[in-house]
């Protein structure tokens, strides 16, 4: 059933798609980095390297929240059941807004909670938070993957 996968994300329905939805990603994780702190502003404090590796992170968790959508809904067509892996995808976009937003309303939504800080306080302009996004959807593609694979499809045949 993987291979069957692989071959629909050729379609032109899925290509489409999936262009659609890295689009629609690669803005808003730039414009969660904007939030954060502008790429100028970046490369003054830390260097142009840290921007590069931002935007190619971008890059990578673009595409890799397409690849999950797209897998996620070929999975449906095939099983008639959606992958559990695929909300990661949405967690780590959650989690980025809920971190990089603006500073005032972060806060305030925060110290609701108990919890006061600010991401701009951490090493290399809030970076760990985009590897933890990253960790996220990478291990969402490895489960929906895993269940595309060794899933079980919930129609069952009956002996003749």
């Amino acid at each position: 059933m993987l291979q069957e996968a692989y071959s629909m994300l050729r379609n032109k329905k899925y290509l489409m798609q999936g262009l659609l939805f890295f689009f629609i990603f690669i803005s808003i994780y730039t414009v969660i980095d904007g939030f954060n702190m502008s790429y100028s502003l970046m490369a003054d404090e830390f260097g142009i390297s840290l921007v590069v590796i931002n935007i190619l992170l971008n890059l990578i968790m673009a595409g890799s929240s397409a690849l999950l959508i797209n897998l996620s809904t070929i999975m449906a067509v095939l099983k008639g059941s959606e992958s559990k892996g695929s909300n990661l995808g949405f967690v780590s976009v959650l989690f980025g807004i809920l971190t990089y937003g603006c500073t005032p309303c972060i806060i305030a939504f925060f110290a609701n909670i108990g919890i006061a800080f600010s991401v701009i306080a951490l090493p290399f302009a809030g970076l760990p938070y985009k590897l933890v996004s990253l960790l996220l959807i990478m291990i969402g593609l490895w489960w929906t993957r895993h269940e595309i694979a060794h899933g079980q499809c919930k129609v069952k045949l009956q002996a003749k």
